[in-house]
C-alpha cells in the first residue's frame, strides 16, 4: 500500500476518535456575541483560521520580496 494512504487513514481515524470524544457544546463569548457550538468544531475552526492567517502571511512576504527583487532588477536595467 502506499504511505500516503495509510498516512492518511490513520489521521483520518485519529480525528473521527477525537470528534466523537469533544461533543459536548460549549459557549463562546465574543464582545457581545454568543456562539454555543461543539469543542471539535471550535477547535476545527481556530485551527483553520490559524491556517489562513499564515497561508495570508506567507503570501504577502512572498509578495514583498518578489516586488524587492523587481526593483533590483529594474534598477540593474537601468545601470547597463
Amino acid at each position: 500500500m502506499n504511505i500516503k494512504v495509510i498516512l492518511f487513514t490513520i489521521i483520518s481515524c485519529l480525528a473521527v476518535v477525537f470528534i466523537i470524544q469533544n461533543v459536548a457544546a460549549v459557549t463562546v463569548n465574543i464582545f457581545f456575541w454568543q456562539v454555543s457550538l461543539s469543542i471539535a468544531l471550535l477547535i476545527f475552526i481556530i485551527f483553520a483560521a490559524g491556517f489562513a492567517a499564515g497561508w495570508f502571511w506567507r503570501s504577502f512576504l512572498a509578495f514583498r520580496e518578489a516586488k524587492k527583487e523587481a526593483a533590483e532588477i529594474q534598477k540593474n536595467l537601468r545601470a547597463q
